[in-house]
């Protein structure tokens, strides 16, 4: 059978940031940030070569062992066949490191870039397809279903696939990330989770989840009680406890702050009144940034915008 057409011309995608947990919404709640990677993508005539702009730049592969190319390759694979050589030019802005989401931007990227530079596509990987294959990279659904759909989401494993909705988040929140100059690794995060937690402190996380849904997308003054956590973040403190005690005082304050994924990045969720405000409370040593809610997901837009 005869291997896939690829299109001529360069496709540029656009990936968002992500935080997931969100407090109580452990490996299920997912926001999209706006903050973002661009990846442009073009079918060469042969060889691999990989231009990389900003985060990263200095420390990331440039070979077939790079995250996007696995992940290009492992989506062309799925659409019938691989090119003869690839020229990607990446500018990179999301932390490494950081609990933003930068590797699921990756392969987000990966897998939509290599979609949308094969002939027919869409009829060949579908969303449902795609969010499948990221999850199968990344090891889990929150950032990236995040990532592919924008806003904010709730995803679960079903059967061994992985499903997304997408909700709407509230217009008025206002996301301020606090982000250290060190970075921590997911697996040290992890890795500091117990088996098992006393079944009270799952029962007010399961609470506290519900009410966020609720807070995030109709009520956002709840947001505080509702990104109230007892199964992560307090275990993971000793990995990062410049964070675990901004968390802290930040929530002190009565402004809802959680930990950005697996850390170290602090995320409080502000308003438009608050943010500039609350985005010096942090002191030295924090890179603070107001961001916005992506709304759009990982996007295919036009090489000149």
């Amino acid at each position: 059978m005869a291997g896939p057409a690829f299109r001529a011309a360069a496709v540029r995608v656009r990936v968002p940031a992500t935080s997931a947990n969100l407090g109580p919404g452990f490996d299920a709640l997912g926001l999209a940030l706006g903050l973002y990677d661009d990846v442009v993508v073009r079918v060469a005539d042969s060889g691999l070569h990989i231009d990389i702009a900003g985060e990263g730049s200095e420390t990331l592969p440039r070979d077939e062992s790079h995250l996007l190319v696995r992940s290009l390759r492992t989506a062309f694979d799925l659409l019938g066949g691989q090119p003869r050589g690839l020229e990607i030019v990446c500018a990179n802005r999301i932390p490494h490191g950081r609990g933003l989401g930068s590797s699921s931007a990756a392969i987000c990227a990966g897998i939509v870039a290599a979609r949308a530079v094969t002939i027919g596509g869409e009829a060949r990987l579908d969303d449902a397809a795609l969010l499948e294959l990221a999850t199968e990279i990344e090891g889990h659904p929150d950032n990236v279903a995040a990532c592919l759909l924008g806003g904010f989401t709730l995803s679960w494993m079903e059967a061994g696939a992985a499903r997304a909705i997408r909700m709407e988040p509230h217009d008025s929140i206002v996301p301020v990330v606090f982000v250290p100059g060190k970075p921590v690794l997911t697996e040290t995060a992890r890795g500091l989770l117990p088996r098992s937690v006393p079944h009270v402190d799952a029962a007010v996380n399961a609470g506290r989840a519900a009410l966020l849904v609720e807070a995030l997308t109709r009520r956002p003054e709840l947001l505080l009680p509702a990104t109230e956590d007892r199964l992560h973040q307090d275990y993971r403190a000793p990995a990062m406890p410049e964070s675990a005690a901004l968390v802290e005082r930040l929530r002190a304050d009565g402004i809802p702050a959680v930990i950005s994924g697996a850390g170290p990045t602090v995320m409080a969720l502000a308003d438009a009144d608050s943010a500039d405000k609350v985005s010096h409370l942090a002191g030295e040593g924090w890179a603070a940034n107001r961001l916005d809610l992506d709304v759009q997901g990982a996007s295919v837009l036009p090489l000149a915008t």
